[in-house]
């Protein structure tokens, strides 16, 4: 046999995949990635299908059963996939198909299922794909009938059981090592907090929680087994969230109202919370759902949930002729809050597979809609409690206009004033003593900091991405870039021309990026921004470098943060030699949760930061300055052959380099 030719492509070259092959190929495409996030997906989908069966009104209990950190159970006592031979599939049940095909399922047909959480119809299939068994057991038809899968395709026929009256569906899986690697194992803590949302999502379903008692360790704070049981739904769960917490309503706000044409409904429960003084506390929540899909970027349902209760405050504020209710904006309302949505839709559309974004347009309207009436009448039955909160929203709308008057600063004359960025988080506390300004790369990191951050002494700056190279760009590029021209009236001091140290607005500046190759350009840029146009700022010790970690390691109770990879093979191979280990890689900060990004890079007195030093500057002629100058032109100028001979003289030694 002749070896091909590396150049010829002919029909022999093109491949097709089949059954579920694309999905074992590709899983980023179906679940996201193949990350802790995306196995945790899995018992989602499942889950979802008996949910629907719920919502549909054909099961009322659900059991979940964590067999071990890789096996989980799922039974419903529904209706029962269908076991029939399919008519588009000779001697294939619909069971196998389902399982087996892509885009197959009942979801598709609004006779079977009004709403769905399974809308793209891929989820029981691409669950089977990405794991190494699975086994269906199916109560219908007077018999119980089972059959076995691994990784996509069945490993044996579907057989007809013992008689039973019993209905419904169970399927247990096992994760795929050769998918997610041998450290992918289940947090019984993230499967007991859906089972919990499931249940108080789907109300009056009862949902059983069953974990191997050997899984649980004494700080997850959770039962081997329970039941999980809301017949009032989000009230009932946003009642016990929030019983022991001071709160400006008495009675949660919560209802149910369906939309026009038996299309869907929204449900929903809200509250605002205080701290002890009666202030805005720090304690709120807004989560929101569609067919029972945690929409954890929220969307469409959430605009419409958001404007209704805002124009009602304002409107009741209006009614009872108070003036100031007319500053009242979504922000004042929401930022205390502890609410859930959750709207029920025969199409809706997400973003993404993993359905994180609900994006129907048409939605907000009916949500909005829905609430207007309720919430108009639960505030006029209420005046006293109304007047509380209409008073609650008022000051926090004063303390955002004097916040936003403060962040007023001075340029060019005593009379030109401009006002600060919109994206800017600012801190709360007056003089720059202990104060920080966190440039965050990305927007979605930046969200994650807000919440992380100590609000009266760090502020936020999200970046859209890369900025501009001002070493390699002209002047008149650099004074037409809005986001660098920005970063100088937020730091207030001005430029190396007009620096005023006394204008300083924050003590620290911290450049937090992404712990990878495209976060490092990121804070190579900025540090040559700063170098170029705000070197006092540098020689002022004010500048730095945060050090987000890139690995979480877990063994058993014990939790710790890796910087580096090298670190990483040393504790493997050491200190957790043959030890039952967890590794969680950091993508980027925005995957983190508030409170990892606080305790690692945010809180002083656990992070880690890195100071920016230049040479002593003495003469302007005096060699380290000149050749500090020299070195950042040429590694950051347009010239690659400069950047080239640094790496080769240099790769050697980069091993020491931290950042």
């Amino acid at each position: 046999m002749t070896e091909k030719n590396i150049h010829s492509y002919d029909a022999s070259d093109i491949q097709v995949l089949e059954g579920l092959e694309p999905v074992r190929l590709r899983p980023g495409m179906y679940i996201g990635g193949t990350d802790e996030k995306a196995w945790h997906h899995l018992p989602i989908e499942i889950m979802d299908n008996s949910i629907d069966e719920a919502v549909a009104g054909f099961a009322k209990k659900i059991i979940v059963n964590l067999i071990d950190a890789k096996t989980i159970e799922i039974t419903d006592d529904g209706r029962g996939i269908p076991v029939d031979e399919h008519p588009k599939y000779p001697g294939k049940s619909a069971l196998e198909v389902i399982l087996t095909t892509l885009h197959s399922g009942g979801k598709f047909n609004n006779n079977v299922y009004k709403t769905s959480g399974g809308l793209h119809g891929v989820g029981s299939a691409v669950v089977n794909a990405l794991t190494s068994e699975m086994h269906v057991t199916i109560y219908r038809d007077g018999y119980e009938w089972n059959q076995s899968f691994s990784r996509g395709k069945p490993t044996s026929s579907m057989t007809r059981g013992e008689p039973t009256k019993n209905h419904g569906t169970k399927i247990r899986f096992t994760l795929d090592d050769e998918i997610f690697g041998t450290n992918a194992v289940f947090k019984p803590v993230k499967i007991y907090r859906m089972a919990r949302a499931k249940s108080f999502l789907s109300k009056g379903v009862r949902i059983e929680w069953h974990c191997n008692p050997s899984l649980l360790t004494e700080d997850m704070n959770i039962p081997s087994d329970t039941i999980f049981y809301y017949p009032n739904g989000v009230a009932d769960f946003l009642e016990e969230k929030t019983k022991d917490k001071p709160r400006i309503l008495p009675k949660i706000f919560s209802g149910s109202v369906d939309f026009p044409d038996d299309i869907g409904r929204v449900e929903w429960a809200l509250t605002f919370l205080t701290d002890e003084n009666g202030a805005a506390s720090d304690d709120g929540f807004f989560s929101s759902y569609c067919n029972t899909i945690a929409t954890i970027d929220g969307g469409t349902h959430e605009a419409g949930f958001k404007s209704a209760i805002t124009k009602g405050i304002k409107s009741y504020g209006e009614k009872v002729n108070n003036k100031a209710a007319s500053t009242i904006i979504g922000e004042d309302v929401f930022d205390s809050v502890a609410a859930i949505v959750s709207v029920f839709y025969k199409t809706p559309q997400f973003l993404g597979q993993t359905k994180e974004k609900l994006s129907n347009p048409e939605i907000a309207r009916y949500t909005e809609n829905a609430l207007r009436d309720p919430w108009d009448i639960f505030l006029a039955a209420d005046p006293k409690t109304a007047n509380a909160l209409l008073e609650f929203v008022i000051n926090l709308a004063n303390a955002r206009i004097k916040t936003k008057q403060v962040k007023d600063i001075a340029r060019k004359t005593p009379t030109k004033r401009i006002r600060m960025p919109s994206k800017l988080a600012d801190c709360s506390k007056h003089g720059i003593e202990g104060t920080e300004l966190f440039i965050v790369e990305g927007e979605s990191a930046g969200g994650t900091a807000k919440q992380a951050r100590d609000r009266a002494t760090q502020a936020i700056m999200p970046l859209r991405g890369k900025v501009l190279n001002v070493i390699s760009n002209s002047d008149e590029r650099f004074g037409a870039n809005k986001e660098l021209n920005e970063l100088i009236d937020i730091i207030g001091a001005g430029t190396a021309k007009d620096w005023d140290e006394n204008k300083l607005r924050y003590e620290k500046i911290i450049v937090m990026t992404d712990a990878d190759v495209d976060g490092s350009h990121i804070a190579s840029l900025l540090m040559a921004f700063f170098y170029q146009h705000m070197p006092q700022l540098i020689y002022g010790g004010h500048l730095y470098l945060s050090c987000p970690p890139l690995y979480k390691l877990t063994c058993g109770t014990e939790s710790i943060y890796v910087d580096t990879d090298e670190e990483l093979e040393e504790l493997k191979s050491n200190k957790y030699k043959n030890k039952k280990i967890e590794i969680s890689r950091f993508k980027g900060l925005g995957e983190m949760m508030p409170n990892q990004l606080k305790e690692t890079t945010m809180s002083p007195k656990t992070r880690r930061l890195i100071r920016i030093e230049l040479p002593p500057k003495t003469d302007e002629g005096s060699e380290d300055t000149e050749k500090t100058r020299t070195i950042v032109s040429e590694l950051m100028g347009k010239k690659p052959e400069f950047r080239f001979k640094f790496i080769t003289e240099h790769a050697q030694f980069v091993k020491d380099l931290f950042v």
